[in-house]
């Protein structure tokens, strides 16, 4: 059995080289978790794999994201029965009238709906794909806006499932301010580095202020060639749903039947401590007497729409079990403890911010580990902070900066894998087209943390 050695990165190198050579996030999460379990089982590999499916099968995190997508997919499916996506694009050309107003909209809707990263990037692609198709915007490119502000914005909002998370390990550990946790992660707010480069980076990029670059420019010299803002490589069954409710009725939008599911959603899931389950459930309970009493539905379209959603969703449940297998393996291959352990005699005096923010970015890139990486590593970093004389809450800050670079970039993290199913793009697609922009906002964190390490060590 190889535990805590340098190949315990071979499953994560594996998924990202098979993933781009083959341009499959499906199939390279699978050569990552056969790799893995060859690491740990050997000639019984097989054995290793099954247990390690079971594993995932039985993960409550899994099953809260089957429930979630599923109940998604059904609202989306819902939605386009009923013409109430292409009732609200309609509705929108009395004020968006431009592809910058597109954009900006997009970015305003992921702000707004900072509650929780999975709300907004599945909820702002389903709501804004079919406004930007107007005015020949890639879906990569609004996916990569999408992506680029959700998890940021859940990080540095206090008042979001991520800040409620990552303030009770602050406590834990015993880094206060008044006596809570909380206080101490609004204190350090100002040092989420990542979390306002990333966020003001997806402004300019809706406003047109930053080039397209890389697989952005060519999606759009792509899309200003054929008009069409479907990426390639989609199946024939992937175009038409994706297509399905655009055409207008020619009658008097109707937006609220957009608008009141989404803001049903939003209230019900605050008011149910940041319960998304309960939220999208309400959602779809509205939605279906909406449109039953408008007659945009009938009794039977309810049941056979709800089979085409969670059938659409078929694809993001099976990565997501894919990436909790190459998750579980990376935790019994104790590729942490390895990465911490090789990390940890640089980790000293006023670099350390920058080099906690590095390896956490790095890691939570290769294993689509956010909140783990954060309970993990968030033990060994404070205390290490505290007996080098650096700020604990500056420390604290660099591992949840590097969790939402992690987000923000991981293939087959979830925050990703969302993202690009609302907006209808393959996940490769969408992480390729934001690694240049998230990179940028990694480098000038990396930068800004050896400032502030310098300017408050000792």
């Amino acid at each position: 059995m190889i535990q805590n050695t340098a190949l315990a990165l071979l499953p994560v190198l594996t998924v990202l080289l098979v993933s781009v050579l083959t341009k499959r996030a499906l199939l390279g999460l699978l050569a990552g978790a056969v790799t893995g379990a060859i690491l740990l089982g050997g000639w019984g590999f097989f054995d290793t794999l099954v247990g390690t499916f079971g594993a995932s099968l039985s993960n409550e995190t899994v099953h809260w994201l089957a429930l979630v997508v599923v109940l998604f997919g059904i609202l989306i499916a819902y939605f386009n029965v009923s013409g109430a996506v292409s009732d609200f694009a309609e509705w929108t050309e009395r004020f968006v009238t431009s592809r910058r107003k597109s954009l900006l909209l997009t970015w305003l809707l992921t702000v707004a709906l900072f509650i929780d990263d999975y709300l907004n990037a599945l909820t702002v692609g389903t709501s804004m794909k079919r406004v930007t198709d107007r005015y020949g915007v890639p879906r990569t490119l609004v996916g990569a806006i999408v992506k680029l502000t959700s998890a940021p914005i859940a990080v540095i909002i206090p008042f979001s499932t991520w800040a409620v998370f990552f303030a009770a390990l602050l406590e834990q550990d015993g880094v206060t301010v008044n006596g809570s946790g909380f206080g101490a992660y609004v204190q350090g707010l100002p040092f989420v580095f990542f979390g306002w480069f990333a966020l003001a980076i997806g402004l300019l990029l809706a406003l047109g202020l930053l080039p397209l670059v890389g697989p952005l420019r060519r999606e759009q010299l792509r899309v200003d060639r054929t008009g069409d803002p479907l990426p390639e490589g989609l199946t024939a069954e992937e175009r038409a749903f994706e297509l399905s409710g655009a055409a207008t009725s020619g009658k008097r939008p109707l937006p609220f039947n957009f608008l009141l599911p989404i803001i049903t959603l939003i209230v019900v899931t605050i008011l149910t401590d940041i319960n998304i389950v309960a939220g999208s459930a309400a959602a779809v309970v509205v939605a279906i007497v909406l449109y039953l009493a408008q007659r945009r539905m009938t009794i039977r379209d309810v049941f056979e729409q709800a089979f085409e959603g969670v059938m659409s969703m078929g694809y993001v449940i099976i990565l997501f079990v894919l990436a909790f297998m190459v998750q579980h393996l990376n935790t019994e291959l104790q590729l942490a403890e390895w990465v911490i352990g090789a990390t940890e005699p640089v980790m000293h005096g006023a670099l350390l911010p920058a080099i906690v923010f590095l390896v956490c970015g790095v890691y939570a890139y290769a294993t689509g580990a956010f909140w783990d990486l954060a309970a993990v590593i968030t033990p060994v970093v404070l205390p290490l902070a505290i007996a080098v004389g650096v700020d604990p809450v500056l420390a604290g800050t660099a591992v949840f900066s590097g969790a939402a670079l992690g987000s923000t970039t991981c293939l087959y993290g979830d925050g990703i894998i969302l993202a690009s199913k609302s907006v209808g793009v393959k996940p490769l697609n969408l992480m390729l087209s934001i690694l240049p922009y998230a990179g940028a906002a990694a480098v000038l964190s990396v930068i800004a943390y050896l400032v502030a390490g310098f300017a408050t060590f000792g």
